[in-house]
C-alpha cells in the first residue's frame, strides 16, 4: 500500500505584519474600553506584585521563627509571637489583595474580550454586506464563515488570555528581578545565566511551532470551505457518484491540516517538559551555589552573616527564581497562541479591508407626484409614482418619472478583464414592453441582467435608464427600481409575512396580502399551519419548489418595481405549477418593462421583442411571428428543425 504524503504543498506561513495587526486590535480595545483595559493592567500589577511579595515575606517569616528558636534554645527565653504574627498578617493582606485584584481583572477581561468580538463581528458583517458579487465568486462560503468563527475565536483568546497573561508575566519578571537584586546580586547572576539557556530552547522550538500554528489556521479555513461546498452540493455529488473522489480531495485537505496541527503541537508539547527540567536544573544550581555561599559566610542578610539567616535567604531566593522563571515559560507558551491569534486577526482584517462595492452614483429614487402646474414634486400626495432625483453641477435639481426605458449601446464586458463575454450589445427596450433573452447556456443572457443591476460594471459602451447613465444612479436606488426573480430562490428563517415583506420593509400587512393575491400565492399560504405567520426554516424546505417561487415573486410584487427581470424563474418547476406561477407573473408584469431570460420558448412567445444570443452577441431579434417567418436560429430552436445552409 502506497504511503500517503501528508506534507503540505506550501511552506508554513508567517504573520505578515504583527505590529500593524496588534495596533488594529488595540484600536478596537481602546474604542469604548480603554479605561477598563487600563484598570485591568493596574489590577494585574497589583496581583503580580502581591504574588512576588508573598514569597519575599517567606524569608521574613523564616527569620522571625529563627530568632524565636535562638531565643529559646540559646538564651532560655520565652518565645514572642508578635513578630511572627505581624508577618503572617501582612501575608494574609497581600494574598487577599492579590486574589481580589486577579478576580476583578479576570471579570473585566471577559467583558472587554466579548465586547471587542461583538464590535469586530459587527464590522465584518457590515463590510460583508458591502462587498461586490465578485468577492463571493472568488471565496467559498465555508472559508468566509471560518473568519467569523475560528478566526474570531483566536482573537478572543488573544484579548481575554494571551495579552493579560503576557502582561502579568512581564510584570512578575520585572518585580522578581528587582527583588532578587536587592536580596543577592550574586545569586541573581546565577539565575540570569540559567535563563539564557532557556532562551535558546524558546527560540528554536517556539519559532517552529509558531510557523505551523499559522499554517494550521489557514488549513482550517480551507477545510471548512470544502465541507460547506460539499454540504450544499450533496444532491449533485450523489447523482454523479462523486463520493469517492470527494473523499480523496477531503483526505488531502484533512492530511494537510493534520500535518500542520501535528507539527505545531509536537513542538509545543515537547517544549514544556524541556523547560520544566531546565527549571529543576536551575533550582539545583541555585541551591548548591547558595548553600556554598551561605556556608562560607558570603551571603549578607541585612547587616548579618548569620548562617541560618543566609539559608533562609537561599530558600526565599529559590521561590523567587521559580516566580521569575515560570512567567518566562508562560510567555513562551502564550507565544504560539499569540501567533495563531494574529494569523486569525489578519484573516479577519483581510475581510474588513476587502475593497467594498464602489458606488459613485448621485441620482436617487424618490416618491413624487404632479403638482397643479404639472411639475414633478417630491412627496406622496395622491397618485404618487417613482421618479429619479437628479442633481446637476450648476446646483439645479431635476426630476424624471421612472418609465422603465432601458438602452444598452455598444456594450462590451468581461468578468476577468481578459476573456470577453459580451460583444457590442446594442438594444433599446421601450417602457412597458416585454423583452426576452434566449440562447444556449453561456450565451450571455444572465450577464446582461447582472450588468443592468450593476452587480458588475461594463468594460465599454453605455447603459441608460430613462435617459440617465446607470453609473450616475446610486446602486441601492437602481436595484430598488428593479424587481429580480431568480431560478435559485433564497428564503429566510422568518415568517411567510416577513419573507414577502423583505421586498419592501415599509409594506403594511395589507400590502403583503395584496401582493400574495396578485401572484396567486395567497391560496396556498392560507393552508399553511399558521398562515402568513408560519415560520420558514432551512430555506423553506417544507414548501414545494413552486410555492417557494411564488413567495419570491410576491416579494417582488410588494416592492412594486417599474422594471422586472425574470431569470429562468420557471425552469425548475413542472409544467402544471409553471402555469400557476406564469399566471402570477403575468399579473405582475402588466404595465412594467420586463426582461425575461428563459430556455422554455413557450414562456417568451408573447414577448414584444425576442433577442437570440450566441457567444455574447445578439444574432437575431424581433417578435415571435417575425422570427418564425425568418426561419433562422429562433425558428430552429422553436420547431427543432435544422437550418438550411444552402
Amino acid at each position: 500500500m502506497a504511503k500517503t504524503n501528508t506534507k503540505p504543498k506550501r511552506p508554513p506561513m508567517k504573520v505578515k505584519n504583527p505590529g500593524k495587526t496588534l495596533a488594529r486590535v488595540w484600536g478596537y480595545i481602546s474604542k469604548g474600553h480603554g479605561f477598563k483595559f487600563v484598570l485591568v493592567m493596574l489590577l494585574i500589577i497589583v496581583s503580580s506584585y502581591a504574588s512576588v511579595q508573598s514569597m519575599s515575606l517567606m524569608e521574613d517569616l523564616a527569620l522571625e521563627i529563627g530568632k524565636q528558636l535562638d531565643a529559646v534554645n540559646l538564651h532560655g527565653l520565652q518565645p514572642e509571637y508578635g513578630g511572627i504574627l505581624s508577618v503572617i498578617i501582612k501575608m494574609v493582606i497581600i494574598f487577599v489583595c492579590g486574589i481580589l485584584a486577579s478576580a476583578i481583572s479576570e471579570q473585566l477581561n471577559v467583558v472587554i474580550a466579548q465586547s471587542v468580538l461583538r464590535d469586530v463581528r459587527d464590522t465584518m458583517f457590515a463590510k460583508m454586506q458591502r462587498l461586490p458579487i465578485k468577492y463571493f465568486d472568488t471565496h467559498t462560503f465555508g472559508e468566509t464563515m471560518s473568519r467569523f468563527t475560528n478566526d474570531t475565536d483566536t482573537l478572543e483568546e488573544l484579548i481575554a488570555r494571551s495579552i493579560p497573561n503576557i502582561v502579568t508575566s512581564m510584570i512578575t519578571i520585572t518585580v522578581c528581578f528587582i527583588e532578587m537584586l536587592i536580596k543577592s546580586w550574586q545569586l541573581t547572576i546565577v539565575v540570569v545565566l540559567t535563563v539564557f539557556a532557556m532562551f535558546f530552547v524558546i527560540k528554536g522550538l517556539g519559532g517552529k511551532s509558531a510557523h505551523y500554528f499559522v499554517s494550521r489556521q489557514k488549513s482550517v479555513g480551507k477545510l471548512n470551505g470544502y465541507i460547506e461546498e460539499m454540504m450544499n452540493g450533496q444532491k449533485v455529488v450523489k447523482v454523479f457518484c462523486y463520493e469517492d473522489r470527494n473523499k480523496k480531495a477531503f483526505d488531502a485537505l484533512n492530511n494537510e491540516l493534520n500535518h500542520n496541527a501535528t507539527q505545531a503541537n509536537k513542538y509545543a508539547n515537547i517544549f514544556m517538559p524541556i523547560m520544566a527540567n531546565l527549571t529543576y536544573l536551575q533550582y539545583v544550581i541555585i541551591a548548591v551555589v547558595g548553600g556554598l555561599m551561605a556556608n562560607k559566610g558570603w551571603l549578607i542578610v541585612g547587616d548579618s552573616t548569620n548562617t541560618y539567616a543566609a539559608f533562609a535567604l537561599v530558600s526565599a531566593f529559590l521561590l523567587l527564581s521559580r516566580s521569575f522563571t515560570r512567567p518566562i515559560n508562560q510567555v513562551s507558551q502564550q507565544f504560539n497562541g499569540v501567533i495563531m491569534a494574529l494569523a486569525g486577526a489578519e484573516r479577519v482584517f483581510e475581510l474588513i479591508d476587502s475593497e467594498p462595492e464602489a458606488d459613485n452614483g448621485y441620482v436617487t429614487l424618490v416618491k413624487a407626484y404632479y403638482d397643479e402646474n404639472g411639475n414633478i414634486v417630491e412627496g406622496t400626495v395622491g397618485d404618487w409614482f417613482y421618479a429619479w432625483k437628479h442633481p446637476h453641477g450648476d446646483g439645479t435639481l431635476t426630476y424624471t418619472k421612472v418609465e422603465g426605458h432601458v438602452v444598452l449601446k455598444n456594450v462590451d464586458f468581461s468578468y476577468d478583464g481578459k476573456k470577453q463575454v459580451l460583444h457590442d450589445i446594442t438594444v433599446e427596450v421601450e417602457p412597458g414592453t416585454k423583452v426576452a433573452l434566449i440562447g444556449q447556456t453561456g450565451a450571455g443572457k444572465t450577464t446582461i441582467s447582472n450588468l443592468i443591476n450593476r452587480f458588475y460594471d461594463i468594460d465599454d459602451g453605455k447603459i441608460r435608464y430613462d435617459g440617465i447613465n446607470i453609473n450616475k444612479i446610486k446602486k441601492d436606488d437602481l436595484r430598488r427600481s428593479l424587481g429580480l426573480v431568480l431560478q435559485d430562490i433564497n428564503l429566510f428563517t422568518d415568517t411567510v409575512r416577513e419573507n414577502i415583506r423583505y421586498g419592501n420593509p415599509e409594506a403594511t400587512d395589507e400590502d403583503v396580502y395584496k401582493a400574495a393575491k396578485l401572484v396567486h400565492a395567497d391560496e396556498f399560504i392560507k393552508r399553511l399551519p399558521d398562515g402568513y405567520d408560519t415560520v420558514l426554516t432551512l430555506d423553506g424546505a417544507n414548501l414545494s419548489q413552486g410555492q417557494r417561487q411564488l413567495l419570491s415573486i410576491a416579494r417582488v410584487a410588494v416592492a412594486n418595481p417599474p422594471v422586472m427581470i425574470l431569470d429562468e424563474a420557471t425552469s425548475s418547476i413542472d409544467t402544471r405549477t409553471e402555469s400557476i406561477v406564469q399566471s402570477g407573473m403575468d399579473n405582475l408584469m402588466k404595465g412594467r418593462t420586463v426582461f425575461v431570460i428563459a430556455h422554455r420558448l413557450s414562456t417568451v412567445r408573447n414577448s414584444d421583442n425576442i433577442m437570440v444570443m450566441n457567444a455574447g452577441r445578439i444574432i437575431e431579434q424581433g417578435n415571435h411571428d417575425a422570427l418564425m417567418e425568418a426561419k433562422g436560429t429562433y425558428y430552429s430552436l422553436y420547431t427543432g428543425a435544422k437550418i438550411s445552409t444552402t
